[in-house]
């Protein structure tokens, strides 16, 4: 393996925190080998004024990483799996998946005990069409509010006061040594997640087989299914990570389980379903699960959110 590795990364703390892990573990495993992060913003990291969705889902987070891969200005890329859009540049690929970190919402609230407890009209801010859905199918009474900005940032507005509650990923707040903050967690029942969420996805160029060697290491075989399912999932729904889409898979015995989700933003709507297959054809699962949410009127959902942007 080459002696000196360029990571491209996001910029922000949760995105630099995930890489150095990486950075560490390529460090141990290959000692004499010198491991660089270089960060890249990326359009989403520069637009924080406007929702997600409307910016337009796909990539905002990984495009211009994706760029310099294929411009050889970085050998690898670190991203949050849950940001990683269903379709690649055709000379990359997502190599390596390692364990997945929690891969749960959190519910924070700095006054309230547990989400059941919130005030009638309370305001909880996510900057996620997928729980914006599903907090509004659970509780109709909620103001929810758009809220962007690096996890500081949005702890910052709830320690404020703009917000009675906030929803975070578990996994970013567990990474950044902050899961005290966290009030409670969401079920995959209560709340689905987004697909590949607490999960991280190195993504490297395909011609690479050298470095893709090196770092088999850090694959897990039962993360890997799991996200093989859930973007089969998203694949075919052809979801950015900015739609109410939501799935979740677990791997047990050489079999998945696969729920997924697809909501209309007022939480009106909640098209949920769950299949089992075997691990082997967990993208295929995904795939037929899709194909059934649809049939049941997800495609007229989706058309819907597509229109709005």
């Amino acid at each position: 393996m080459k002696k000196h590795i360029k990571i491209g990364t996001r910029a922000s703390l949760l995105a630099t925190t995930q890489s150095t892990w990486v950075k560490n573990q390529i460090e141990t495993q290959h000692p004499g080998v010198s491991v660089e992060l270089v960060k890249i913003v990326t359009k989403g990291d520069k637009i924080l004024d406007v929702p997600l969705a409307k910016v337009g889902g796909k990539g905002l987070f990984v495009k211009e990483i994706e760029e310099a891969l294929l411009r050889k200005d970085v050998d690898l890329a670190v991203h949050s799996m849950k940001d990683v859009p269903s379709e690649l540049p055709e000379e990359l690929h997502l190599g390596i998946i390692p364990p997945r970190e929690n891969p749960h919402d959190a519910f924070i609230a700095n006054k309230f005990a547990s989400f059941g407890d919130l005030p009638e009209g309370a305001t909880v801010g996510t900057s996620s069409l997928r729980r914006r859905s599903q907090l509004a199918a659970l509780r109709p009474d909620l103001k929810i509010v758009d809220l962007r900005g690096n996890l500081d940032t949005r702890l910052r507005k709830l320690d404020e006061g703009q917000f009675q509650a906030i929803i975070l990923a578990a996994a970013g707040l567990n990474r950044l040594g902050m899961s005290s903050r966290a009030t409670g967690y969401f079920s995959a029942k209560e709340m689905l997640p987004a697909v590949g969420q607490g999960a991280l996805g190195i993504e490297l160029r395909k011609d690479d087989d050298e470095l893709l060697e090196g770092l088999a290491f850090l694959n897990d075989e039962e993360t890997t299914v799991a996200v093989a399912a859930e973007r089969g999932f998203l694949s075919r729904l052809e979801g950015g990570c900015q739609v109410p889409i939501g799935a979740f898979a677990e791997v047990r015995d050489g079999e998945v389980e696969l729920t997924g989700l697809v909501a209309s933003i007022d939480g009106k709507v909640v098209l949920k379903e769950s299949m089992k297959g075997l691990s082997g054809q967990a993208q295929q699962l995904g795939t037929q699960l899709a194909n059934k949410l649809l049939d049941m009127g997800a495609r007229e959902i989706l058309a819907e959110v597509y229109d709005q942007d």
